[in-house]
């Protein structure tokens, strides 16, 4: 709902809100500007291996670090408090809880879904090593995160039969304004939704899809909530398909912060193929055969992968029928084979084997570099495509009893190639780089101190409840040159530039700022490497992964 028009009654998606919190329950049971490199804390050993399962425990940790509204018992980051508990109440509707996406205040929801998927999409390929890692809710219930009324509420229609849903709550120009912890929070929490008057196909796309692939992972341990999360996913696609055009077109606040600029098109495709994975209804696949070309999903030839460009998730996602033999695949082969050679377009280009100038380009550190404002979020969804893609060609490869390969016009590339290159990437975020430094906060003795993150930056609530004004922050705390008081842990930064150069400051948000799509594909990526590469693996050493990606 763009700000001056009449107001109307917002309601949230469903499990949008506590859906986050309840796959992290379920999952947590334990251009290049040149810049000086960082003094961090201490030293990594060049030597020492990465320890995944450890790289795995903080990745989930770091989403309580991230939660609004009141906090659950159990939770684990103690210097976070209670936040947001107002959110909705100018509505009149129960907006309380759900995540903060990066180091401010906004509740955005087309990159919290996006989270929300590649979590989801994690637990579903790699439940056996998630639970491996003891990373499988043995601890932790979902009853345990105190729900809300909103994770229980209808998330796409009001009692008077008008769909609208949730677009994000607070207002980024009035939360940049401000330096304040989120216990703190003076700034506008205003709520922004879509409905047929105001389109926002790729907001409904991306919810569904989250929907969708989060009812496959909670299908066993809780049916009925399962239900609930495919019911509003269909609902939300159905809604974003009828009334379509790009949600920042409809709410021009976002405009500045998560611009759709790939459009609405990718979203609807991504969305359709989460569905027929979750429901195995032939009409989702049709759709998304059907709008292949016009929506451009066998049309475009992606290098990037992100919460805004979903073209390569769509492609594997499609490409991943056709290998597995799906049986509703066969029918609508020469598109399927479409959409597989634009996602082998992708994997070649991160390989560098497209031998046409549209590789991705590399750091000197090996990096692989999409563009200067936090690369890390292109490198963690590339690192999750191709551990994804190996794992569905060697599964393929022992089924078949055919040596599968990634066709490459620079040369074929074999599943352990792919996970090589994946895990290359996991080693360069924990501190396999030139620096010789972890771009994930909190992993191993050397990462960034100084980041860009307002809850971390200034003196934990419970240690002193004094009031911290919106400007006390910048003045007594943003402009310290000290290592933040609360350490963030799990937190993947932006990163480096394309010459593995990085400056430990809390001003340089382009590098030092952590988001949730950084980290949620690396979930499934960490556990998957830990379970690998585990000297006491049920994996390899018992021969029950697959062998091409065991070498």
């Amino acid at each position: 709902m763009s700000r001056g028009r009449a107001a109307a009654p917002v309601v949230p998606p469903l499990p949008l809100l506590l859906l986050l919190l309840l796959l992290l329950l379920l999952l947590g049971g334990r251009g290049c500007a040149a810049a000086k490199h960082a003094p961090a804390a201490t030293a990594i050993e060049e030597d020492a291996p990465p320890d995944y399962g450890a790289a795995l425990s903080k990745s989930l940790l770091y989403f309580e670090a991230q939660r609004s509204g009141r906090l659950p018992h159990n939770q684990r980051v103690r210097w976070r408090g209670h936040s947001g508990l107002t959110d909705g109440l100018q509505q009149g509707v129960d907006l309380v809880g759900g995540y903060y996406d990066a180091g401010d205040h906004v509740k955005f929801g087309l990159p919290m879904a996006f989270t929300v998927t590649m979590l989801a999409w994690g637990a579903i390929d790699f439940a056996g090593d998630v639970e491996a890692a003891g990373e499988w809710g043995t601890r932790s219930r979902p009853s345990s995160g105190a729900p809300t009324t909103s994770s229980r509420r209808t998330p796409s229609h009001s009692s008077t039969g008008q769909r609208y849903v949730c677009l994000s709550v607070g207002d980024g120009d009035t939360d940049h304004y401000c330096w304040q912890r989120p216990e703190d929070m003076t700034t506008s929490r205003q709520a922004y939704r879509i409905d047929k008057d105001n389109p926002g196909s790729d907001l409904a796309g991306e919810t569904a899809a989250a929907l969708a692939a989060a009812s496959i992972v909670f299908r066993r341990s809780n049916p009925h909530y399962s239900h609930l999360l495919l019911h509003h996913a269909r609902q939300l696609f159905e809604f974003g398909d009828r009334y379509q055009g790009t949600y920042d077109s409809s709410i021009a606040e976002v405009r500045s912060y998560y611009a759709s600029v790939s459009g609405y098109q990718d979203e609807l495709l991504w969305a359709a193929l989460w569905l027929h994975r979750a429901t195995g209804r032939e009409e989702y696949l049709r759709y998304a055969v059907d709008k292949a070309d016009d929506f451009g999903g066998v049309g475009w030839a992606m290098t990037e992968f992100s919460w805004d460009v979903k073209y390569a998730g769509v492609q594997v996602l499609a490409a991943k029928l056709l290998l597995e033999g799906d049986p509703q695949a066969s029918e609508h082969r020469a598109v399927l084979e479409q959409y597989m050679a634009k996602a082998e377009h992708y994997l070649c280009a991160c390989l560098g084997r497209n031998g046409n100038g549209s590789d991705v380009d590399r750091s000197p550190g090996g990096m692989l570099y999409v563009r200067q404002w936090n690369n890390l979020q292109y490198v963690s969804s590339a690192a999750f495509l191709l551990t994804a893609y190996s794992h569905y060609l060697s599964s393929s490869s022992a089924s078949s009893n055919n040596n599968l390969l990634l066709r490459c016009p620079a040369g074929d590339a074999s599943p352990s190639e792919l996970l090589a290159l994946a895990r290359s990437q996991a080693d360069y975020i924990l501190g396999r780089n030139p620096p010789r430094l972890s771009y994930m906060v909190g992993y191993g003795r050397r990462f960034p101190v100084r980041v860009h993150h307002r809850g971390a930056s200034i003196v934990a609530h419970k240690s002193n409840s004094r009031f911290i004004g919106c400007m006390q922050g910048f003045d007594d705390w943003f402009g310290r040159g000290r290592a933040n008081p609360n350490v963030l842990a799990g937190a993947i930064v932006g990163g480096p530039n394309c010459r593995d150069e990085f400056r430990d400051d809390r001003g340089n948000y382009m590098q030092t700022e952590a988001c949730t799509y950084n980290t949620a594909p690396m979930v499934g990526v960490f556990a998957r490497l830990h379970r690998l590469t585990t000297k006491d693996s049920e994996g390899c050493r018992r021969g029950e992964d697959a062998d091409a990606e065991c070498r």
